[in-house]
């Protein structure tokens, strides 16, 4: 395999590099090249993937009440309420039929002329 597409498979079983990338501390060329250069077993990695372990920690310690918590439930149901208003505008707009012109146009009959 193409030391490229084993650097891509090393990314994927450590998705944590992707933060220290987003966050501007490191550049993807910066870790192809320690990983070209080192392999992905050498202690070079330990400072970038030693995050990873509390990063999963954290997401095992979410504690969905405190999430509820520091809800804004005011503003939540504001914008529930928009939708509800903008949905309905539609539906209003939807069910309109539109209004049909009287047909005023009589066809004269085939036997009389135009003065008769």
């Amino acid at each position: 395999m193409e030391t490229k597409e084993k650097f891509k498979d090393f990314v994927k079983k450590h998705p944590v590099l992707l933060n220290h990338v987003k966050d501007g501390k490191m550049t993807w060329q910066k870790f192809y090249e320690m990983y070209d250069m080192y392999g992905e077993d050498n202690e070079v990695w330990n400072d970038y993937l030693k995050t990873s372990k509390t990063v999963a920690s954290a997401a095992a310690g979410f504690d969905l009440a405190n999430f509820i918590k520091g809800l804004d439930l005011d503003s939540i149901q504001n914008g529930v309420n928009s939708m509800q208003r903008v949905l309905g505008l539609l539906q209003d707009m939807s069910n309109k039929k539109t209004p049909q012109v009287k047909d005023t146009y009589k066809a004269r009959p085939l036997y009389k002329h135009f003065e008769d």
